[in-house]
């Protein structure tokens, strides 16, 4: 099969090749998917690039994220047949083979069905985003309905799913961008309101609109934790889900409102967690209620530029296609 690889950390040109291997075969527990798509996330070209510190153990097919068909089959798996199309996030986690190839094999739980009318290009942009987005959004819809949220950020990759899922479990949502074109995305996604960040109004209109948000869906505490204690109401909840520099809480504040300061990764998920957010997000899938980023896509062979174009933090999603699938 052909697949993109990496040996050491760097800059994606110099260390990203394009290389033959041979198919991974699917041990007890495992699925092999045919790949027809691979998502790149944050995470995935940071990891590349040697934020996190790790060296591959001998090469690393990186993402996380993709969608295509199970193609094989690992003794002592339920719910998952051959032919099968589903969605898949953390491939690369603990595991060589993600998502960047022709095939890769998983863990059968971290492939989700995938329903006949949901493209690959949406397939391919759950995964890491909308998984982290419904546990920021506290993994029960149940629990959600009639509140509002703020979700900052609301054109990235987590705040468009945020999003999408709020207005699925009926939540009013507010979300906060930084441009016109933001705007439009956030708005396509469902947001109620949606106000630039940086406007001296902007907490103003917010409880003009709501009073009051329940939960925040923060992308930026250091820069935002201002305007979201002004609009945060009660025992209301920030979900931050991207690590930025260094903080100062104003911890009297806080206790007073009985806040809930709550830092999302992921990786660090329990099982039930992880149940519950892939519930969530296949229960809105099945409803049409998820819809893909703006799609950026790009050849295996141009696995770098990819890469690089991710790096750059554009409006949407790089995908790769995996050709001749």
């Amino acid at each position: 099969m052909r697949a993109a690889v990496y040996r050491r950390p760097g800059p994606a040109a110099e260390v990203l090749e394009v290389v033959e291997l041979e198919p991974p075969e699917p041990g007890p527990g495992q699925v092999r998917v045919r790949i027809v798509t691979s998502g790149i996330n944050p995470t995935d070209w940071k990891t590349r690039a040697g934020y996190a510190g790790r060296m591959p153990d001998g090469f690393q097919v990186p993402h996380h994220d993709g969608a295509g068909v199970v193609d094989a089959v690992g003794s002592g798996v339920a719910g998952l047949a051959a032919g099968q199309r589903v969605w898949l996030y953390l491939a690369a986690f603990d595991n060589r083979y993600g998502t960047a190839a022709e095939y890769a094999v998983v863990p059968a739980s971290r492939a989700v069905p995938l329903p006949d009318d949901a493209s690959d290009d949406l397939g391919a942009c759950l995964g890491v985003p909308a998984l982290t987005a419904a546990h920021c959004l506290g993994g029960n819809p149940e629990a959600l309905k009639g509140q509002t949220v703020l979700v900052a950020g609301g054109a990235g990759a987590v705040g468009h799913y945020a999003i999408e899922l709020a207005k699925h479990a009926g939540a009013r949502v507010v979300a906060t961008v930084s441009s016109d074109e933001k705007r439009a995305l956030a708005e396509g996604a469902g947001a109620d309101l949606v106000v630039r960040y940086t406007d001296a109004d902007a907490a103003r209109r917010i409880r003009d609109f709501a009073n009051h948000v329940d939960r925040v869906v923060e992308v930026a505490i250091a820069a935002n934790l201002d305007l979201d204690m002004a609009v945060l109401g009660s025992s209301g909840t920030i979900a931050v889900y991207a690590a930025e520099g260094e903080l100062a809480l104003p911890v009297g504040e806080f206790m007073k409102a009985n806040t809930t300061l709550a830092f999302v990764l992921l990786y660090g998920l329990s099982p039930g967690q992880l149940a519950d957010a892939i519930r969530w997000t296949s229960g809105a899938l099945a409803v049409g209620a998820l819809s893909a980023l703006p799609v950026i896509p790009y050849p295996l062979e141009q696995v770098a530029a990819a890469h690089d174009r991710a790096a750059q933090g554009i409006v949407g999603k790089v995908v790769l296609r995996i050709a001749g699938n």
